[in-house]
């Protein structure tokens, strides 16, 4: 195996991506493919779109270059198609069927260049009853049986962020397909239709705990099995100080540390014993109540218990392990996470903060050869303006309703 370092930004150095752009999903896969090394051009439109206030503010849109295109105006298409003619890679995250209108769909793309991966994002995918429907994070994970599984039985399912769903289910799908796509081009010389939808991305999120229904290891219902809350000793429990400790002591060894450090021996024999679950988490719940959250954990520190504090998203970057790691970074004056996973031989990094609208059309012109983009975008003014204002003009039709 080849150990030494390349002088390049990542393994995808060198592999162009156009992204069009959209909210939630769309971008982050491209700030993913960015991360990597790819060239990954975002093709805004008049007036910008981001879920940040600040577009400045965006970190999805970071390690990105920017162009805009009117896809509206005579010669928009026409503009995305030369760039599309360069790409090995093209992200789109309309409603089906709205890409293809404005003269930039897998065919128009495929005539200029058969080898494009044509990534598409959506929540509901290419077709189906609800394809042309909108939707968010929230109701997608609700149909595919994500949604049901999380929170307590007697209150309603709380929505995980939008990490589950547009994240996990969608961009890490679409990401995996896009390489994958990319690998058969580069082998075989044609391209194809990656079509990566949410709840498809959400589903088989879920493939283990299916096998465990199947087997009758997991009951159907919220807080009532091994993972889901229902067990006492993996789970969270407030301190003293209103902060939380995570329990995650479910192997036996790990499990007998945790009861011994929590001063609960006589509640060895309770992590088999269902019928003693009620009284095993009062028991914890009252010991933790005790002591402060830092108490506890300069208590669990060292120890092989599984049990972590839950730190807030400002708290987070100041973990002596986080910190020691590099899991976050400072670029710009933004703390973010780093790019993940990490490389020997391919190392990432924070190239360049969020891209602005429009600010790197003349630096793509020339790497991408396209002189025409610099004299079609030249007359367009770019100021960009807040997501509400942005989806307030955007006819429902075109909504790319997978985001946020």
């Amino acid at each position: 195996m080849t150990t030494g370092r390349t002088d390049g930004h990542g393994p995808l150095a060198g592999v162009r991506v156009v992204e069009l752009a959209s909210i939630g999903p769309g971008p982050f896969a491209g700030m993913l493919l960015a991360d990597l090394g790819a060239d990954v051009v975002r093709v805004d439109r008049p007036g910008g779109m981001s879920l940040a206030i600040d577009p400045a503010h965006d970190v999805t849109n970071r390690n990105k270059r920017s162009v805009v295109v009117d896809l509206k105006a005579p010669d928009g298409p026409a503009r995305v198609l030369d760039l599309a003619a360069r790409a090995d890679v093209l992200i789109e995250g309309n409603r089906p069927g709205v890409a293809e209108r404005l003269g930039v769909g897998p065919e128009d793309c495929h005539a200029r260049n058969p080898r494009l991966v044509y990534g598409r994002m959506t929540g509901w995918g290419q077709e189906g009853p609800l394809a042309h429907r909108a939707g968010h994070d929230v109701t997608y994970l609700a149909l595919t049986g994500a949604l049901g599984m999380i929170g307590a039985p007697d209150r309603p399912p709380p929505p995980p962020a939008n990490l589950l769903g547009d994240f996990a289910g969608g961009s890490l799908y679409l990401v995996v397909g896009i390489l994958a796509a990319l690998h058969h081009a580069h082998t075989h010389g044609t391209g194809q239709v990656v079509d990566a939808a949410i709840v498809d991305g959400a589903a088989h999120l879920s493939a283990m705990i299916h096998g465990m229904l199947a087997a009758g290891g997991w009951q159907d219902r919220r807080a009532a099995n091994l993972l889901d809350g229902g067990c006492p000793y993996y789970g969270a429990y407030e301190t003293a100080d209103g902060g939380y400790m995570a329990v995650g002591a479910l192997e036996p060894q790990f499990y007998d540390e945790f009861v011994d450090l929590l001063g609960l021996g006589d509640f060895r024999e309770a992590r088999k014993d269902w019928t003693r679950w009620g009284e095993l988490r009062e028991a914890v719940a009252a010991r933790f109540s005790t002591r402060t959250r830092q108490e506890w954990t300069a208590l669990f520190e060292g120890s092989d218990a599984c049990v972590a504090p839950v730190l807030s998203l400002r708290e987070a970057p100041h973990h002596p392990h986080l910190a020691a790691r590099g899991t976050f970074t400072d670029h710009g004056g933004i703390t973010q996470p780093a790019p993940a996973p990490r490389f020997s031989a391919t190392p990432t990094a924070v190239r360049t903060g969020p891209a602005q609208p429009g600010a790197d059309t003349r630096a793509v012109a020339r790497d991408w050869d396209i002189p025409g983009l610099v004299t079609d975008l030249e007359k367009t003014p770019v100021t960009p303006v807040s997501t509400e204002e942005t989806l307030e003009k955007t006819p429902a039709k075109d909504f790319p309703h997978q985001g946020a």
